[in-house]
């Protein structure tokens, strides 16, 4: 019988690989933007390089126990410390964490590091954070019910999850068609996963990348409603490194509360 596949563990061996290969999101913040976090002149992103705007978090991040949610790499969870939050990191890539555990030994940080599936944030009790902080990664989470419903759990009553993912639109085209010919080739249902195309194709187009998967805005909104989140803001961006910015946003943000008494 053939092996069952485990996206979670290709995907940890594959964001290794990304650390190993220098993939932007695996670059450590360096000593200024600390200094300045610690001066109060701070900003982390959620979507491509557009900074979050400060009002979707509180005021003042002194004792504000915050949750980077699969936010390795040593970029929005170091900033957010040195701007005063009790910050954990929770990753499923041990090279991205060692990033944040890098940044924090280089500048004195209290970061705590946690390994894992999004899907499973048991090693937290209920109502533990404050604030959740989500940058684009659940594309490589096959299933997103869980990670609302636990988002949910380990907030506590007023805290504040925020999230950032992709259009789920921009996977309709042929992505070797995109890159390689600059042709846009309406290709693909929604919704898609890389684990859809032939395995020739998806070595020949994605190497041994993590695999993606598209999610629909249902799953996505409609998901973080369900788990029982109001939605207070939501903002969108280009794609910063796809053809489709030309005619869509590629990039969406969401700001969702867990109501007091909940």
């Amino acid at each position: 019988m053939a092996e069952e596949f485990d996206p979670v563990a290709h995907n940890r061996a594959a964001w290794d690989r990304e650390v190993d290969t220098d993939n932007e999101w695996t670059r450590p913040v360096g000593r200024e933007l600390i200094a300045r976090a610690r001066a109060g002149d701070w900003s982390v992103v959620l979507i491509g390089y557009e900074p979050t705007p400060r009002d979707w978090f509180p005021p003042d991040l002194r004792g504000v126990a915050v949750l980077c949610l699969a936010s390795g790499g040593g970029q929005q969870g170091p900033v957010l410390a040195a701007a005063g939050a009790e910050v954990t990191v929770f990753d499923n890539s041990p090279k991205q964490l060692a990033r944040d555990e890098e940044v924090a030994a280089r500048e004195g940080l209290a970061v705590a590091t946690v390994l894992g599936d999004m899907r499973d944030l048991s090693a937290f009790a209920d109502a533990s954070f404050d604030v959740i902080v989500n940058p684009v990664s659940n594309v490589f989470c096959p299933e997103l019910a869980p990670v609302w419903r636990e988002c949910f759990r380990v907030l506590r009553p007023g805290g504040v999850l925020m999230s950032g993912f992709l259009n789920p639109d921009i996977f309709i085209f042929d992505l070797a068609a995109l890159d390689e010919r600059e042709e846009f080739v309406v290709r693909h249902q929604i919704p898609f996963s890389t684990l859809d195309l032939p395995e020739d194709e998806r070595t020949r187009v994605h190497g041994d990348g993590p695999i993606e998967y598209s999610h629909t805005l249902t799953e996505q909104i409609g998901g973080q409603l369900a788990a029982g989140f109001l939605l207070t803001h939501l903002a969108e961006a280009p794609h910063h490194a796809d053809l489709t910015a030309r005619y869509m946003p590629g990039y969406i943000a969401t700001r969702a509360i867990k109501p007091a008494g909940r």
